[in-house]
């Protein structure tokens, strides 16, 4: 797959989802190859950490960088592009949808989100 220009939107959500391949690789010895399937391992760290106990404020950005993470999963994937507009990054699949792979993490941390089942929802909704 050749590399395209990415918008400008992509500028911070990319260099998020870079930072947190990095934290779980030198902090956690855990790799992150950008595929559908490590959102498997993101899921479970962030359930983790939220058995923990941690305070959300203390997780915030962590959690900011697997949303991240995850929408570069599915962009790479479907070919989605991101937008952002008062400081929020979502992501539009080239069948129209938008994703907000962010808030997913936020849910996840919460108890209430998967982002490996928002990946799955997002790559099946687009046509091969």
């Amino acid at each position: 797959m050749r590399e395209r220009s990415r918008p400008r939107a992509a500028a911070q959500p990319v260099r998020w989802a870079a930072d947190s391949v990095a934290m779980m690789r030198e902090g956690a010895r855990v790799r992150l190859d950008y595929s559908a399937r490590s959102l498997w391992r993101v899921d479970r760290m962030i359930e983790e950490i939220r058995r923990e106990g941690a305070p959300y404020a203390a997780v915030e950005s962590e959690l900011r960088g697997f949303g991240a993470y995850a929408g570069e999963v599915i962009a790479r994937q479907t070919g989605a592009e991101w937008w952002a507009t008062g400081g929020e990054h979502w992501l539009r699949t080239p069948d129209g949808r938008l994703w907000d792979p962010v808030d997913e993490a936020r849910r996840c941390f919460g108890g209430h989100g998967s982002l490996r089942l928002l990946c799955r929802d997002a790559v099946n909704g687009v046509p091969g």
